[in-house]
């Protein structure tokens, strides 16, 4: 290459010079990259592409890196550095050599970081695909193989090295050498030959250092003899030209150089094999003097390895091996090494004894003592001092690190060994081969050697003829079987023919199954040659060195690893196929039908071979590669042989598509191109696109389906076509990163295992998706010709592969007449659209019908509210339109339970600014922060608000968790507050930057019956929307019967038609399943018959995933640790493992009769419903399908399925029941809160509570009067935890006319009293509000002899007149007025958190009669009070605190001074 130049496209900071053949980096002291060259050209066969360093600068670390790439230097957009350079591209940086940007060798030829200006290196390619790198005319040896046939040249200007120049060849082919070498015209100037056998490299590139890369190189026979035959100054000499006679400097070694025993051993020690081999004689009666040592000492960095040849099973202990400074000639050997007390460090067991001392307890995993026979020990002392040892190949790492430089290699035959052979490096090239092989990234041809027709069939992964007992091998080596299957169940176990390759998936397929045993096929690698290897029964015996899937579990040296890890292969098919893999990292992978099961096991070591147990039920399994794949045999009539559906032949395509071997970094492309998956996907959501191989057709599908999903992140699979970026996500169209339109008719986050998603470019140039065949409609028009398919593995989505339905499609679509069907664009507000209220800030002005709000001035006063009240899990969301970067800050946007149209009945009006609103409870998110009532409590949430700009959507939700929502952009970015109310506006702010918005979203009121979420209760509660009774509304259950499975806990009895299941023994093994799986969307629903209180605890109750079919029932439902959520006392528990708390009512408090229910909604999330009332998601991502799953345990002994045609045991329906209880004024009024005014149902919920009968035998220790209460005990409620739970009780109702707040007295119990018989029932029930008074014991007794609060009762409420009483205008007669006493005020809340403080329900202190114990107590009164007849004042106490987020300060406190003005509902009791 005389006339070698540089490519004219180079880095960004390059620039060439003296005809392309100089290229320098401008400011090398500022930048240290952007430096990357290439050769014009593609180097030729044998050429040596040479740069002499002209400059170096010492401001940086590294230096010149240089290499070879695939790539076409006219369409590569060049990197930042030569290591960035991906899709096949080789680079020597340093003393390393990395592919693709990750290293292969660490430790080769000359360190380029040391080279100084007027160095010369060089890159070749030669004829046979190998790498060499040349510096100073010297070759480092072989650097990779396997290159592609064309590759130019890569020089990186990085760091030091500023500036280079391309200089002639220095190297020419070896023949053309010779020759030139005999022409007398030839100087040295003009032919550099290749380096001479005297010569001596800087580092030669084979010095057998196990953790170096040197020997991936495939030495010739030259160099192999040469390893043995020179030696000198401690460095081997041999130079890579072709064989000649050594010059007569060169000094004579001898045979005797070789590491061998030495003659003087111990006393039952036997040489032969030319001291290659020591045995111990009389193994069986003797277990000691079997010491053999090297015949010289060991040089630094050589590595000392024996091999394991015979065992026997009398003695215990086993072989030790080490270092000593003794010299054999005159060492008295001992008995054992370790008896020896000086110069000697040794091995034995697991641990390393010096002198005979434990000096480490446990250096490695493996013990010597539990080695077998063909098992391989090394140990090697390091230049540094360092003593390694070495099991397998595998480095066990630092033994000593300050061991003596003049050191012999020793070698115990103690108990179990008896027959040891050294193993020479030299005669070890799958050794070498195996720790320094070219690593090849996961490609469409993984486990394929790119060769040429000339490569020997030995290369083909095939069975090794070495196999177990009852096996045998046939079809040339590709298929294994055990003839007789149905007599033997194991002893059929075969090994690959050689190891298999980093990144080569062995994989076979089941062709024959019998269903005479247990147990199946079993697969995995091990480090045991085939040749040497005694093989076991079944591989799981083996202790050494072997990884195996067996069932759905991995065993390390026969020891479970992992419990629960992939499918579980005793379930596969004949027709299924199972693989694995090591990759070049060293983990470990398992596929099943093609589809990767993640990572195994770390820290495999490379040269491992290929194993199957043909076990159990596996008779026959056939090796699979892409050509030529041999039919499945036709005698497959034994057993389970069904073609399993999940089969790689259920996702082949006849279309030429496939994915494109470039690909994101984190992305795998596997099966042929047809398959690719993410990598890592439980710690990589991103850096997974793939696009297709060629550009699409007018009219051509390209189809895939979802193979594989995880639950771990938000957002899951985008597609789309690449010319410009477009694609689709979520549901909206996106090019160039821009939404180009929302509300597209398909939600692809909404998409699950088994889905499929196609895109197709139609003759006219518009966009189709397809969502399981069905066109969602023209998503975009004006895409050019020339598109490719673009898939994003995101988030959940992890393993994609084509369909079958990729190709062209035969319909209309592929002309030009295509007309937009289907999901037509959207008006930015389809449907009934969201509006702002008319009350706002004073800047504001509306337009577009209210759906568009401008700031006309200023930066401030652009406080903007929703037209009604959010719905749960109703989205507000506005589009930005306008900003004016002249203001800093921007939008703020969040929910509030502040009316918006009381605003024009306050005196200042709205505030500058929503931060200031505090007169209600609001929740906002300014920038990153979230603020409740201008308080922060949160920061650094989701993006900031501030970065938003024209065209970017924000949106508000209120979840039916009671959490707040932010979404950007239609992406949620999680829980911003929780505790929010229900009923709430959305408030958004057109503050600093924005000026304009318009709302982008519309009300859920049209949403058809089959997607709402499913409740049995509504959001609303005034007066001015209907509500259904009790009884309506509710999720549908079964249609169909559903009964108990019969298999079930042995201390269960069936009875009626299996609907009840009676517990007859014990406390526990009480489980049941349902017999068929739960559809979504239907509401499973048992009722608790029978309780027994001699035990404590009661039922539990939740679902399973795992195939009920093969499971075995344990004692309880929690001790279950696969695929199972479970709902106990108040806590959810997955797999035995609490992952949440206070999560519905505690199910050991529900008392008999009470219905509990289990659904799973589309969303597939669990619900649990107590006596139809929905508790809220559970949990989410529950499998499809899944069971029922009911633990009768403790109390609980007996169970009933409802069902509309099966009697629940022990009485009517609780529907029937509820209809014939309710009242006139129920029905009319729509109040859900059966605190008040719907009397329970038969159900007790306090004769379990332990609350309620502690403040009843308060209550009794008042000695009041039973003719003040209500003789019906069903009026009689507890507001503690686990009752108002179990009731399903809302925080806050409504009552009266005008309708009014009030908040349920949470934590108190309330007994009902007789209201007064001269009160029109009916009118004071529907009409007058509800409110709370506190009080003291001392005054209970003369309130209830009045009926009545009265003004002049001794109260702390009205005991003496507060300062907020003059505020309020009551204290100042009348003008001309007679002057008269002023009654005394009555002062009540409509929240028992302000009316229960202890300034105005004082505590008393009490004995429980039934336990002794002391405790506190308050009382209050619940009570209606006629609207008119009271005042709303400022709160009197604790003025500076907010008592209950619902109401403001302005309006807790209410007083009257009216006679007649309420009516005494409840008694109302707390206790502490």
């Amino acid at each position: 290459m005389a006339g070698a130049e540089l490519h004219p496209r180079t880095g960004k900071l390059i620039t060439l010079s003296n005809g392309n053949r100089t290229a320098k980096r401008n400011q090398p002291v500022q930048e240290f990259n952007h430096g990357v060259v290439l050769s014009r050209e593609p180097l030729r066969d044998g050429d040596t592409f040479t740069v002499r360093i002209d400059r170096k600068v010492n401001s940086w670390s590294g230096s010149i890196e240089i290499g070879v790439t695939a790539l076409d230097p006219n369409t590569l957009e060049i990197p930042g550095s030569a290591t960035g350079l991906k899709g096949g591209s080789w680079i020597v940086s340093g003393c390393s050599v990395l592919r693709d940007g990750r290293s292969i060798l660490e430790e080769y030829g000359h360190d380029l970081d040391q080279l100084g200006e007027g160095d010369k290196v060089g890159i070749q390619r030669t004829a046979s695909g190998e790498l060499h790198l040349w510096v100073n005319g010297q070759d480092c040896g072989v650097a990779a193989r396997g290159l592609p046939a064309v590759v130019w040249a890569v020089v990186d200007l990085y760091g030091k090295c500023t500036q280079i120049t391309v200089t002639p060849s220095e190297t020419v082919v070896q023949e053309e050498a010779e020759e030139e070498e005999d022409d007398e015209g030839a100087t040295a100037e003009e032919v550099v030959s290749l380096p001479r056998s005297n010569s001596r490299p800087d580092k030669f590139p084979d010095t057998l250092e196990m953790e170096n890369g040197f020997s991936s190189m495939e030495l010739s026979e030259v160099v192999s003899n040469a390893i043995l035959s020179a030696y000198n100054d401690s460095l081997l000499s041999v130079g890579l030209s072709s064989p000649q006679d050594p010059p007569a400097s060169s000094p004579t070694v001898t045979s005797n150089d070789a590491l061998l025993f030495h003659e003087k051993c111990g006393t039952l020690i036997k040489l032969s094999n030319n001291n290659k081999t020591a045995e111990r004689r009389r193994p069986l009666d003797e277990f000691n003097n079997g010491v053999v040592m090297t015949n010289r000492p060991l040089r630094d960095n050589e590595m000392f390895e024996i091999r394991i040849d015979k065992l026997v099973d009398k003695w215990s202990g086993s072989i030790e091996i080490g270092v000593t400074t003794h010299n054999p000639n005159d060492l008295d050997y001992p008995a054992t090494m370790t008896n020896l007390r000086s110069g000697t460090i040794m091995m034995s067991g697991c641990g390393i004894l010096t002198n005979g001392k434990g000096t480490r307890r446990e250096y490695c995993e493996f013990s010597l003592d539990e080695l077998q026979e063909g098992d391989h020990i090394g140990l090697m002392r390091k230049s540094s001092g360092a003593l390694h040892f070495y099991i397998n190949g595998i480095d066990q790492g630092v033994a000593a690190t300050q061991t003596p430089s003049l050191v012999y290699g020793v070698v115990d035959l103690y108990g179990m060994a008896v027959k040891v052979t050294i193993v020479h490096n030299h005669n070890h090239t799958d050794r070498l081969r195996r720790n320094n092989a070219i690593m090849r990234a996961l490609s469409p041809d993984v486990g394929r050697r790119i060769t040429d027709s000339s490569e020997p069939d030995v290369e083909r992964l095939l069975f090794h003829p070495n196999c177990g007992q009852k096996a045998a091998i046939i079809n040339d080596g590709r298929t294994a079987h055990r003839p007789h299957a149905t007599d033997d169940f194991n002893h059929g176990v075969v090994l690959s023919n050689r190891p298999l390759r980093n990144n080569e998936v062995f994989q076979v397929r089941i062709d024959k199954m019998v269903d005479k045993w247990a147990g199946s096929i079993e697969i995995g690698v091990t480090t045991h040659k085939p040749a040497h290897l005694q093989l076991p029964s079944t591989m799981t015996n083996l202790r050494s060195g072997t990884w195996m899937m067996t069932g759905n579990g991995v065993m390390h040296n026969g020891t479970t690893i992992l419990d629960e890890y992939g499918h579980n292969l005793d379930r596969l098919k004949a027709g299924d196929s199972v693989g694995v893999v090591r990759k070049d990292d060293g983990s470990l992978h398992f596929f099943v039908n093609g589809v990767a099961q993640g990572a195994a096991a770390w820290n495999v070591p490379p040269n491992v071979y290929a194993v199957v147990d043909l076990y159990g039920q596996a008779a026959q399994a056939t090796i699979i590669d892409d050509t030529d794949l041999p039919p499945l045999p036709d005698d497959i009539s034994e057993g389970n042989n069904q073609i399993s559906p999940s089969s790689p032949s259920s996702i082949a395509s006849g279309s030429d598509l496939r994915f494109h071997h470039l690909h994101g970094s984190n992305a795998v492309i596997t099966n042929g191109g047809r398959t690719a998956l993410r990598q890592n996907c439980r710690s990589e959501f991103n850096d997974a696109i793939v696009i297709s191989n060629r550009a699409l057709r007018d009219g051509e599908l390209f189809e895939i389906v979802i193979q594989k999903m995880v639950d771990r992140w938000s957002g899951s699979i985008e597609a789309g076509i690449r010319v410009s970026k477009r694609d689709l996500s979520g549901t909206a169209i996106m090019q160039d990163g821009n939404t180009m339109r929302n509300n597209y008719g398909c939600d692809l986050d909404s998409l699950t295992t088994g889905s499929r998603i196609g895109m197709m470019r139609t003759a006219k140039g518009d966009l189709h998706y397809f969502i399981n065949g069905l066109d969602q409609g023209v998503a975009c028009v004006g895409l050019p010709p020339e598109v490719y398919a673009v898939v994003d593995l995101y988030g959940q989505c992890v393993q994609v592969s084509i369909t079958s339905a990729t190709g062209p499609m035969d319909n209309s679509l592929s002309t030009s007449n295509i007309t937009e069907k289907s999901f037509p664009v959207h008006s930015p507000v389809p449907g009934v659209a969201h509006r702002f209220h008319t009350n706002c800030g004073k800047n504001v002005a509306f337009q577009n019908d209210g759906c568009k709000a401008v700031r006309v001035s200023g930066y401030a006063h652009g406080v903007v509210f929703s037209m009604k009240e959010l719905k749960a899990d109703e989205v507000f969301e506005v589009k930005i339109d306008e900003v004016n970067d002249q203001w800093s800050g921007s939008l703020c946007i969040g929910l509030t339970t502040l009316l918006p149209g009381d605003i024009t009945c306050t005196v200042t009006g709205l505030p500058a600014s929503a931060v200031d609103l505090r007169s209600k409870v609001t929740w906002l998110v300014v920038g990153t922060a979230i603020r409740r009532n201008g308080v922060l409590q949160k920061q650094n949430y989701g993006c900031s608000l501030e970065r938003l700009s024209v065209g970017n959507r924000v949106g508000v939700k209120r979840c039916g968790d009671d959490t707040m929502h932010i979404l950007i952009d239609g992406e949620d970015m999680g829980p911003a507050a929780t505790g929010v109310s229900k009923n709430v506006y959305a408030v958004v702010e057109l503050f600093g930057r924005v000026t304009s918005v318009s709302i982008v979203s519309s009300t859920v009121m049209e949403e058809p019956e089959s997607t709402k979420p499913p409740s049995v209760t509504s959001d609303s509660c005034s007066e001015e929307e209907d509500e259904a009774t009790p009884c309506e509304n509710e999720v549908p259950a079964f249609t169909t019967s559903v009964t108990f499975l019969e298999y079930h806990g042995k201390n269960i009895l069936l009875s009626n038609e299996n609907h009840t299941a009676a517990r007859v023994a014990s406390y526990n093994q009480g489980l049941l399943v349902t017999a068929v799986p739960l559809p979504r969307q239907q509401l499973f629903q048992i009722q608790i018959d029978r309780l027994n209180t001699v035990w404590t605890s009661s039922l539990s109750l939740g679902v399973i995933g795992s195939n009920i079919e093969k499971f075995n029932f344990p004692a309880t439902a929690c001790s279950i640790k696969r695929s199972c959520w479970l709902i106990q006392r108040h806590s959810v528990l997955h797999n035995s493992l609490k992952i949440c708390e206070n999560y519905g009512p505690n199910l050991d408090t529900c008392p008999e009769g009470t219905t509990l229910g289990l659904l799973v909604d589309s969303n597939n999330s669990l619900h649990l419903f107590v006596n139809g009332m929905d508790q809220g998601v559970a949990v989410q991502d529950i499998p499809n399908p899944c069971y029922g799953i009911v633990d009768l345990y403790g109390q609980c002994e007996q169970v009933t399925v409802v069902t509309d045609n099966v009697a629940v045991a022990g009485g009517e329906s609780s529907c029937s029941r509820c209809r014939a209880d309710m009242e006139k004024a129920d029905v009319v009024d729509g109040i859900k809160e059966s605190v008040c005014w719907t009397p329970p149902p038969d159900v007790n919920l306090l004769k379990t509570c332990e609350y309620h009968a502690l403040c009843a035998r308060f209550k009794e220790l008042l000695t009041l009067p039973d003719g003040y209460f209500n003789e019906d005990a069903k009026f009689n409620l507890c507001y503690c935890e686990s009752c108002h739970k179990l009731r399903g009780d809302e925080a806050y109702y409504k009552r009266g006319d005008p309708p009014r707040d009030y908040a349920v007295p949470f934590g108190w119990c309330r007994f009902a009293l007789r209201v007064n018989p001269r009160c029109d029932v009916v009118n004071v029930y529907k009409k007058w509000h509800m409110a709370y008074h506190g009080t003291c014991v001392g005054a209970l007794r003369r309130i209830l002899d009045q009926g009545e609060i009265m003004s002049g009762s001794t109260s702390l409420f009205n005991s003496k007149q507060m300062k907020a009483d003059l505020q309020n205008g009551y204290s100042e007669p009348e003008e001309n007025s007679v002057p008269v006493r002023e009654p005394p005020k009555t002062h009540l809340s409509p929240t028992m958190r302000y009316a229960g403080l202890e300034v105005f329900a004082a505590k008393v202190q009490f004995k429980d009669p039934k336990f002794q114990r002391h405790h506190y107590a308050q009382v209050a009164l619940q009570v209606c009070i006629r609207p008119g007849s009271y005042k709303v004042v400022m709160q009197s106490v604790c003025a500076s605190e907010s008592m209950d987020p619902r109401f403001s300060s302005s309006e807790i406190e209410w007083i009257t001074k009216e006679k007649g003005a309420t009516v005494l509902y409840g008694l109302l009791v707390r206790v502490e």
